[in-house]
């Protein structure tokens, strides 16, 4: 039986749970499922799962449904929709044929195989750099936090945008960490300042564009500070690359510095469609990471089935319409959310936040988009802080105007009955 407790449930978030005086790990389970379901009762539980495959559209099932629902899916980081490339999948298939379903042993002790060496080639080659320039992780995730526990030790420092993704806060553990507020060029310079002389490294850390709000860092500014001061920089642009920039190379193509940032890292589940990451380095700064980064030597690597990024990263040159065709799904869409006057505040992706602030009325809102065939998702604590929670929107390239209108149309009903325009 559950502990007594004083939550109120009704005005709680998952940050409530974290941590409650006097109970242990079994007794804040036992309390957070009564949490959910409540959720559950009061059509507030968000999670869905779908039938098929990503893409423009999705069956969906809900909590509160006994069957499928066919919805527009404004969920997936799939961007240009590669997932379903008939090229992809082919690629795909024949690694399978060649290597089959499995790595077989970490990279470092005999699961580095010949289609890890020729992504990794491929990756050097696709942002201008030498061979040697890039290193595979298993994913996104850990392409962040094995290489950053690697590279940052006790004498070292991060000095990180607050709105840095997850997976970098935790590659910081076991180094020192100065934070700065989103996009604060002042916070940042005086970062700088107050850690001169101080440590061995200091690596500034930021995302090239943020996965939340889905606005671009001000790279060129950070960059100027960064090399003013003496610190390295890396950058984050997983939702960046292959969407933003003139040829796809992401956030850091578009303010110019491809050749300059110190350390680029990436994933390979959102414009290229599979799943695994990457780090763009000096083929030194590499070669220390293929040896000293946990996850290369602890646990297996990607499957033979990655075979199809080979050319899922071709296809971002050969078939530049899809960046085309995305582009002009972001600019009709968010016109439309920003005649309804609905707060989308300063995106510049395929990342389309609708803030609403109160979580309770945010489930809501999640509920009612389902109920009108929109699969949206609703991001509350610890996605974001406790009074900015949104429904996330992604777009695809495959969205037609049609899936569009549906969508609008779905906000407009949702505002009717929720008031989640902005007053003014």
């Amino acid at each position: 039986m559950s502990k007594r407790h004083n939550i109120d449930f009704s005005k709680a978030s998952f940050k409530d749970f974290e941590t409650i005086p006097d109970f242990d790990i079994i007794q804040r389970a036992e309390i957070f499922t009564d949490f959910t379901q409540h959720m559950l009762d009061n059509g507030q539980m968000n999670f869905r799962f779908v039938t098929d495959g990503c893409g423009a559209v999705a069956e969906v099932i809900s909590p509160y449904a006994d069957s499928p629902r066919t919805c527009v899916s404004l969920v997936s980081n799939d961007y240009l929709n590669f997932t379903q490339h008939p090229k992809v999948k082919a690629a795909a298939i024949e690694g399978i044929e060649m290597y089959g379903t499995g790595a077989g042993a970490s990279p470092l002790i005999g699961g580095h195989h010949t289609y890890h060496v020729q992504l990794e080639d491929k990756l050097s080659s696709f942002f201008g750099r030498p061979k040697g320039s890039s290193i595979v992780y298993t994913t996104g995730y850990t392409a962040n936090s094995a290489s950053l526990l690697a590279l940052l030790k006790a004498d070292d420092c991060a000095i990180v945008d607050m709105a840095v993704h997850a997976s970098v806060y935790e590659g910081l553990l076991e180094t020192n960490t100065k934070r700065f507020p989103h996009n604060s060029m002042v916070h940042l310079e005086r970062a700088l300042v107050d850690t001169q002389s101080k440590y061995a490294t200091r690596l500034v850390i930021i995302d090239g564009v943020y996965s939340q709000d889905g606005d671009l860092a001000k790279l060129d500014e950070i960059y100027t500070l960064t090399k003013q001061y003496g610190a390295y920089l890396m950058v984050d642009d997983a939702h960046g690359i292959g969407v933003i920039g003139e040829n796809g190379r992401g956030c850091i193509e578009h303010f110019g510095l491809l050749k300059q940032v110190d350390i680029i890292s990436g994933t390979l589940s959102k414009a290229f469609g599979h799943i695994g990451g990457f780090i763009i380095a000096s083929p030194e700064l590499v070669n220390y990471l293929r040896h000293q980064s946990r996850q290369q030597v602890f646990s297996s690597t990607s499957t033979p089935a990655s075979s199809g990024l080979l050319k899922a990263i071709d296809l971002i040159d050969e078939e530049p319409h899809w960046r085309t065709k995305l582009a002009e799904n972001v600019r009709y869409y968010k016109q439309g959310l920003l005649d309804m006057k609905l707060n989308i505040g300063t995106t510049a992706s395929p990342i389309i936040p609708i803030k609403i602030g109160d979580p309770h009325k945010t489930a809501e809102a999640a509920r009612l988009l389902l109920d009108a065939g929109i699969y949206a998702n609703c991001i509350v604590y610890p996605g974001v802080s406790r009074k900015d929670a949104r429904i996330r929107t992604s777009l695809m390239a495959t969205h037609t105007r049609e899936h569009l209108d549906r969508a609008l149309n779905a906000f407009e009903y949702v505002n009717s009955k929720l008031k989640i325009a902005k007053e003014n």
